[in-house]
Protein backbone atom coordinates (compact mmCIF):
# COMPACT_ATOMS: atom_id res chain seq x y z
CA UNK A 1 0.00 0.00 0.00
CA UNK A 2 1.24 3.49 -0.85
CA UNK A 3 2.04 5.82 1.97
CA UNK A 4 -0.01 9.01 2.02
CA UNK A 5 1.82 11.97 0.53
CA UNK A 6 2.47 15.10 2.49
CA UNK A 7 0.07 17.96 1.97
CA UNK A 8 1.25 20.34 -0.74
CA UNK A 9 -0.14 23.75 -1.57
CA UNK A 10 -0.35 25.55 -4.90
CA UNK A 11 -2.32 28.72 -5.58
CA UNK A 12 -4.26 28.42 -2.29
CA UNK A 13 -5.20 24.83 -3.19
CA UNK A 14 -4.14 22.04 -0.84
CA UNK A 15 -3.65 18.52 -2.15
CA UNK A 16 -1.89 15.28 -1.26
CA UNK A 17 -1.49 13.77 -4.72
CA UNK A 18 -1.68 14.90 -8.31
CA UNK A 19 -5.03 13.18 -8.77
CA UNK A 20 -6.46 15.42 -6.02
CA UNK A 21 -4.89 18.45 -7.69
CA UNK A 22 -6.41 17.53 -11.06
CA UNK A 23 -9.87 17.01 -9.59
CA UNK A 24 -9.54 20.26 -7.68
CA UNK A 25 -8.92 22.10 -10.94
CA UNK A 26 -11.33 20.37 -13.35
CA UNK A 27 -13.69 18.61 -10.97
CA UNK A 28 -17.29 19.50 -10.39
CA UNK A 29 -20.47 19.39 -12.39
CA UNK A 30 -19.77 22.12 -14.93
CA UNK A 31 -16.05 22.54 -15.59
CA UNK A 32 -15.61 19.39 -17.70
CA UNK A 33 -18.77 20.29 -19.65
CA UNK A 34 -17.52 23.84 -20.30
CA UNK A 35 -14.10 22.59 -21.39
CA UNK A 36 -15.72 19.97 -23.64
CA UNK A 37 -18.00 22.54 -25.31
CA UNK A 38 -15.07 24.86 -26.04
CA UNK A 39 -13.00 21.89 -27.29
CA UNK A 40 -15.73 21.01 -29.79
CA UNK A 41 -16.56 24.56 -30.87
CA UNK A 42 -13.06 26.10 -30.74
CA UNK A 43 -13.83 29.63 -29.65
CA UNK A 44 -17.06 30.53 -27.90
CA UNK A 45 -18.72 33.67 -26.68
CA UNK A 46 -20.43 33.71 -23.28
CA UNK A 47 -23.93 33.56 -24.78
CA UNK A 48 -22.99 30.60 -26.99
CA UNK A 49 -21.66 28.73 -23.98
CA UNK A 50 -24.81 29.52 -22.02
CA UNK A 51 -27.03 28.25 -24.86
CA UNK A 52 -24.95 25.09 -25.23
CA UNK A 53 -25.39 24.30 -21.51
CA UNK A 54 -28.96 25.46 -20.81
CA UNK A 55 -29.09 23.97 -17.29
CA UNK A 56 -26.25 26.16 -15.97
CA UNK A 57 -27.13 29.53 -14.47
CA UNK A 58 -25.46 32.68 -15.76
CA UNK A 59 -23.90 33.23 -12.34
CA UNK A 60 -22.46 29.70 -12.19
CA UNK A 61 -21.12 29.89 -15.75
CA UNK A 62 -19.38 33.18 -14.92
CA UNK A 63 -17.91 31.69 -11.72
CA UNK A 64 -16.67 28.53 -13.44
CA UNK A 65 -15.15 30.46 -16.35
CA UNK A 66 -13.33 32.76 -13.92
CA UNK A 67 -11.92 29.75 -12.06
CA UNK A 68 -10.85 28.05 -15.29
CA UNK A 69 -9.19 31.30 -16.39
CA UNK A 70 -7.43 31.72 -13.01
CA UNK A 71 -6.16 28.12 -13.24
CA UNK A 72 -4.70 28.80 -16.68
CA UNK A 73 -7.03 26.54 -18.66
CA UNK A 74 -9.20 29.08 -20.46
CA UNK A 75 -8.19 32.21 -22.32
CA UNK A 76 -10.62 35.13 -22.09
CA UNK A 77 -10.28 37.65 -24.93
CA UNK A 78 -12.12 40.95 -24.45
CA UNK A 79 -12.72 43.05 -27.55
CA UNK A 80 -12.86 46.76 -26.86
CA UNK A 81 -16.09 47.59 -28.62
CA UNK A 82 -19.68 48.52 -27.89
CA UNK A 83 -21.47 46.30 -27.05
CA UNK A 84 -18.63 44.41 -25.35
CA UNK A 85 -17.55 41.14 -26.94
CA UNK A 86 -15.77 38.38 -24.99
CA UNK A 87 -14.53 35.10 -26.43
CA UNK A 88 -13.26 32.02 -24.63
CA UNK A 89 -10.77 29.48 -25.94
CA UNK A 90 -8.61 26.75 -24.46
CA UNK A 91 -5.03 27.30 -23.36
CA UNK A 92 -2.44 24.54 -23.97
CA UNK A 93 -2.92 22.81 -20.57
CA UNK A 94 -6.65 22.46 -21.31
CA UNK A 95 -5.98 21.22 -24.85
CA UNK A 96 -4.02 18.37 -23.25
CA UNK A 97 -7.24 17.46 -21.41
CA UNK A 98 -9.26 16.94 -24.63
CA UNK A 99 -8.35 13.23 -25.01
CA UNK A 100 -9.30 12.69 -21.35
CA UNK A 101 -12.62 14.52 -21.82
CA UNK A 102 -13.34 12.42 -24.93
CA UNK A 103 -12.55 9.25 -22.95
CA UNK A 104 -14.84 10.39 -20.13
CA UNK A 105 -17.60 10.97 -22.67
CA UNK A 106 -17.02 7.53 -24.22
CA UNK A 107 -17.16 5.95 -20.76
CA UNK A 108 -20.51 7.69 -20.23
CA UNK A 109 -21.83 6.36 -23.56
CA UNK A 110 -20.76 2.82 -22.62
CA UNK A 111 -22.18 3.11 -19.11
CA UNK A 112 -25.46 4.44 -20.47
CA UNK A 113 -25.67 1.57 -22.98
CA UNK A 114 -25.03 -0.97 -20.23
CA UNK A 115 -27.77 0.51 -18.05
CA UNK A 116 -30.46 0.96 -20.70
CA UNK A 117 -32.74 -1.53 -22.38
CA UNK A 118 -32.30 -1.93 -26.13
CA UNK A 119 -35.64 -0.30 -26.97
CA UNK A 120 -34.71 2.85 -25.05
CA UNK A 121 -31.24 2.82 -26.60
CA UNK A 122 -32.70 3.05 -30.10
CA UNK A 123 -34.56 6.22 -29.11
CA UNK A 124 -31.39 8.01 -28.03
CA UNK A 125 -28.94 6.69 -30.62
CA UNK A 126 -28.57 10.15 -32.19
CA UNK A 127 -27.12 11.44 -28.89
CA UNK A 128 -24.10 9.15 -29.03
CA UNK A 129 -22.66 10.38 -32.31
CA UNK A 130 -18.92 10.95 -31.96
CA UNK A 131 -18.13 14.65 -31.40
CA UNK A 132 -15.61 16.36 -33.65
CA UNK A 133 -12.93 18.42 -31.90
CA UNK A 134 -12.44 21.94 -33.26
CA UNK A 135 -9.73 22.08 -35.94
CA UNK A 136 -7.64 24.55 -33.92
CA UNK A 137 -7.10 21.90 -31.23
CA UNK A 138 -6.96 18.73 -33.38
CA UNK A 139 -3.34 19.13 -34.45
CA UNK A 140 -2.13 19.58 -30.88
CA UNK A 141 -3.87 16.53 -29.45
CA UNK A 142 -2.89 14.31 -32.40
CA UNK A 143 0.82 15.20 -32.13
Amino acid sequence: MLEPCKIKERNDRKYRCFFELTLGIIGGKWKPVILFQIAVEGIMRFGELKRSIPEITQRMLTKQLRELEADGLVHRHVYRQVPPKVEYSLKPPAVKLIPILLQMREWGVDYDKDQMSHSVMEEVSECIEEPIVAPMYRETINA
